[in-house]
Parts: C-alpha cells; structure tokens; sequence
C-alpha cells in the first residue's frame, strides 16, 4: 500500500519528510511517519473505517489517565481504508520494579461495576462487556462461555471439557459470592510483547484490550508466559498488594487465555487447556 501525498493531506502532520513500512502485527498494515511536528506511528485497516480502532483509541486513552501508554494523535477514514495515528516511541530499558508500579496505578483505576458498556466484536476473540455486579456472573458469562461457543463452532470442545469447566464455574460463582471484589481498568492483554521502556526508561503498555474487571487477571497473563521478573512483582505488591490467595487463583483465570488459545490455535493447545482447568478445579 502507497501512503502518497493525498494521504499527507488527510493526515495533517505537517511537512511530511519520509515514510516507513514497518512490522505491524498481523491485523494492520503500519507505518512510521516523519515529519517536521515529529515522528509518528500509523496504522491502516484497509477496506474498513474508522469504528474499526474506537475500542483501541478507548483504550488507550483510558490508559494514559492514570499510567502509560502511546497517544492517539487522530483517527479517521480515507480511501476506504480506517488509520489511527500515535506518536512513535523510541524504546530503551528500564527497571522493572517501575514497570510493576506502572501496573498498579492503572489497576488503581476503578469502576462500580464489571464490563465497559460495549461489546469488542471485530477480534477473534469476542468481548462482551455488559455492565455486572459479580465478577463471577460477569467472568462466566462474558468471556468464557462466549469463548465456550466459538470453540464448539470448530469442534474442539468434548464431553470432558464441558463437565470440567461446568465444576469450575459453580467453583467461580461460589467463591465471588462471598468474595466480592473492586472492578480495575486492566490492560486486558498483559503479556511480554505489550509492554516495554521509552529512552528515557519510563514503562510503557502497548495494545491494550481494556475493561474493568479483576486485577489478578492481568497477573495471571504475566505469569502465563514469563517475561517479567521478581521486581516487577515487588514494586506491583508495593503500591497496590494483591488479596490473600492470589497465587492460588492464578490458574483460574489463565483458563480463559489459554481457552482463548485454543480458539485461535486450536489443539495446539489443548493439553495445556486441560491441564489448567484441572488446576482450576482442584485448588
């Protein structure tokens, strides 16, 4: 795709000086952007619009109420195609105990209730976001029987996987009607690849798939796939310390990204699937 001078018009960033094609996940087409205002990072959903990156520009923005993330400079529609300009980040290192501390600030952010108001209906794994009460009705009904369907769709759901996961929501509904918790904005997709340190070694979250729901599942996904270190949960503990337990819950929530997984791999991670759900309803 050619970004040529009718797109610097739309853009409005200035005199533009150069135009990069850089690596943008599988989704988007991206592009880092060079001009006399600065240096910017685009990303382009052809055949679409715009409606396309409402939920990531919420995101971010929620974000960067209370933590770090990139800002959204403009978003629009042009050539049939949706974009959503950021500014572009330099990366460097940085200390993971600040990284933690990050974390919990926007953890800190909380809501009345579960959810968001809208559902997330463009990915693979859909989001339903109805405002709950419960986290236990909220969590059950909105994101893991709604994956439950869409793995069922492509055969991969038995028997066995039906009655363990039944035990572990009557285990869930349990549990969260004595337990109740405060919502928290979460990142929503807290692994390694999502987060990193601008030059000046300040954290920063990346692709944000936001919602207010229960902290330790943005802990569980750290955990599910490594990458962040004992500092990271230390300056986490320090500013905002997590409920008694949580270690124990931790294989209760990585059922729904390893649930997700299987959705979007298929048996390739089956095993690890089953063997989560298990944990989650053994402990």
């Amino acid at each position: 795709m050619l970004i040529d001078e009718s797109w610097y018009k739309e853009l409005d960033l200035g005199k533009i000086e150069d135009v990069q094609a850089v690596s943008g996940g599988d989704i988007n087409l991206a592009f880092k952007i060079i001009a006399d205002t600065g240096e910017y990072f685009l990303k382009v959903q052809p055949d679409n619009n715009e409606s396309f990156f409402d939920h990531e520009v919420e995101s971010l923005n929620l974000i960067n109420s209370v933590a770090n993330a990139p800002k959204v400079v403009r978003s629009g529609t042009f050539r049939d195609s949706g974009y959503l300009v950021l500014n572009y980040i330099h990366f460097g290192t940085g200390s993971q105990y600040n990284l933690g501390q990050l974390v919990a600030k926007m953890h800190q952010r909380h809501s009345l209730r579960f959810g968001l108001g809208h559902d997330v209906l463009n990915a693979k794994n859909p989001k339903i976001n109805t405002w709950r009460a419960n986290w236990g009705d909220f969590y059950i009904q909105q994101r893991l029987n709604v994956l439950i369907n869409e793995v069922q769709k492509k055969g991969l759901w038995n028997d066995q996987r039906d009655k363990m996961m039944r035990r572990f929501e009557e285990k869930l509904m349990e549990y969260y009607q004595v337990h109740p918790i405060v919502p928290s904005l979460m990142h929503g997709d807290l692994w390694n690849g999502n987060v990193g340190f601008q030059q000046n070694q300040q954290p920063i979250l990346f692709d944000p798939d936001v919602f207010f729901g229960n902290r330790e599942m943005d802990i569980a996904m750290t955990l599910l796939f490594g990458g962040f270190d004992e500092e990271f949960y230390r300056g986490y503990q320090e500013l905002y310390p997590l409920d008694k337990g949580w270690q124990k819950r931790m294989p209760w929530h990585q059922t729904y990204y390893l649930l997700a997984h299987l959705n979007l791999f298929g048996e390739t991670y089956g095993a690890s699937f089953d063997n989560i759900l298990k944990q989650s309803v053994e402990n």
